[in-house]
């Protein structure tokens, strides 16, 4: 199998991109306003208000149709994956179809099927973050079936629980990003079919657009000022049951 330079070099570069950008991200998340960031946030809150109340469908639908859409990209990627591997035994008609599109480099054998062999790993990953997410949502289902009533909000061991809650529907949720975030990383190695400067130049674009769209966007900045808003609200919720809790004795003592 010859291997050639540029090739190399254009491999090398998509995964550094990948890991690179996947550490940079989980690094700076834990000091700056992000959506990984905020939305953590906003889950706390979520379970806070799970914790204050006796019938919670809202949640089920809610959870549901999270699962439902990480299941249709879970099923998705089955098939795609399914179609990768049937290309294996198309080579020939492959590389003829790529040979015949202008500017493109002239296409190798075994360079086609490394380059399948490729697309075929990213979307065992993409399957295997998903279906891991799945199974998170899963349980957090279950804490919130085992959670307590408390309507007071000033039960620490709740306020506690609520909060490993949202731990694992934040795992689960990273898991579902890493799978799109496969999905986005596959348009590159895509690009690796037409010329290793286009795959290079592809695994770039996806970095700039994941992280703009992760810590730049509109939708960072109005999640981070909801989450502001938020924080504020609970502070002052909890303040108030204090209050009303230090009062109450003195009333009873009249």
């Amino acid at each position: 199998m010859p291997i050639y330079l540029l090739d190399v070099i254009a491999l090398s570069c998509f995964f550094i991109c990948w890991a690179g950008y996947t550490g940079f991200a989980r690094k700076k998340a834990k000091t700056t306003n992000c959506v990984a960031r905020c939305l953590h946030q906003h889950r706390i809150h979520w379970m806070y208000e799970v914790i204050g109340r006796d019938i919670r469908v809202g949640e089920a639908a809610l959870l549901a149709n999270l699962e439902r859409n990480i299941a249709f990209f879970a099923s998705s990627t089955l098939l795609i994956l399914a179609g990768v591997l049937t290309l294996f035994a198309q080579v020939d008609r492959l590389e003829s179809v790529i040979g015949s599109i202008p500017y493109t480099e002239a296409p190798n054998h075994a360079m086609v099927q490394l380059k399948l062999s490729l697309l075929a790993l990213i979307f065992v990953m993409a399957f295997l973050h998903f279906t891991w997410s799945l199974r998170q949502y899963g349980f957090v289902n279950v804490m919130i079936g085992a959670c307590p009533f408390d309507d007071s909000g000033e039960n620490e061991n709740l306020n506690k629980y609520a909060e490993q809650m949202a731990v694992v529907q934040d795992q689960a949720a990273h898991a579902f990003n890493y799978g799109l975030r496969s999905y986005y990383f596959s348009i590159a190695a895509l690009c690796w079919f037409f010329h290793p400067v286009t795959f290079i130049l592809a695994s770039l674009f996806v970095v700039y657009t994941l992280y703009n769209r992760e810590f730049r966007s509109k939708a960072v900045k109005a999640i981070t000022l909801g989450q502001q808003y938020l924080d504020h609200e609970f502070a002052l919720r909890h303040s108030k049951n204090t209050v009303a809790v230090k009062s109450k004795p003195n009333n009873i003592d009249k």
